[in-house]
């Protein structure tokens, strides 16, 4: 008896996948483990940079021919390839902050500045816009292929290293540096 009804649900369960239509099976794509990006112009570069994040699910727009805007947390960046045939490859990754009018161009953010860049490693921090802005600028490299995995982690170390920096300013200097944001208005994906 057992056997019959083995039998009986081994024929229903092949039944059933014999009749299954394969054409009607809507075929997720995954999510990329990595980009590559050899060999690409710049602007080339950037659009397979941002398709492949946004086929990661991140929240993430075109900002220019060579950079894309992507939002990682409660924070805004802007990645830009910039790609060496001759060389090794690097992704950019820029954070910006206005100072307020009041330190604009004063000694102490500039001294403040000088002294992030000598005891910070994971980014270099610069001066724009006639001392009203800072850059906080890294670089991720590569040879022609990157994971998405680096490209999180690269993101998620430097979003950390800028919320250590934040804590560590003295208390009330929440006002005089302020992030600047660079998603004006985000593509659905």
């Amino acid at each position: 008896m057992k056997k019959l009804i083995l039998a009986g649900v081994m024929l229903s369960l092949s039944a059933c996948a014999t009749t299954q239509n394969t054409n009607d099976i809507n075929v997720i794509a995954k999510a990329p483990e990595s980009v590559s990006l050899g060999g690409l112009s710049n602007e080339a570069a950037t659009s397979k940079l941002l398709e492949a994040l946004l086929n990661k699910s991140y929240l993430a727009t075109q900002a220019g021919p060579t950079a894309v805007a992507v939002k990682f947390a409660n924070s805004e960046f802007i990645l830009q390839p910039s790609m060496n045939p001759d060389g090794i490859d690097r992704i950019l990754m820029n954070r910006f902050y206005a100072i307020h009018p009041k330190y604009v161009g004063s000694k102490e953010m500039l001294v403040m500045i000088s002294a992030l860049n000598q005891k910070l490693s994971f980014a270099k921090f610069v001066v724009r816009e006639k001392g009203a802005v800072i850059q906080v600028q890294g670089a991720a490299t590569f040879v022609d292929t990157i994971s998405m995995e680096e490209i999180r982690r690269f993101i998620l170390w430097t979003d950390e290293g800028l919320l250590r920096v934040g804590q560590s300013l003295p208390e009330g200097s929440k006002g005089v540096i302020k992030p600047i944001p660079v998603m004006s208005k985000v593509k659905a994906a």
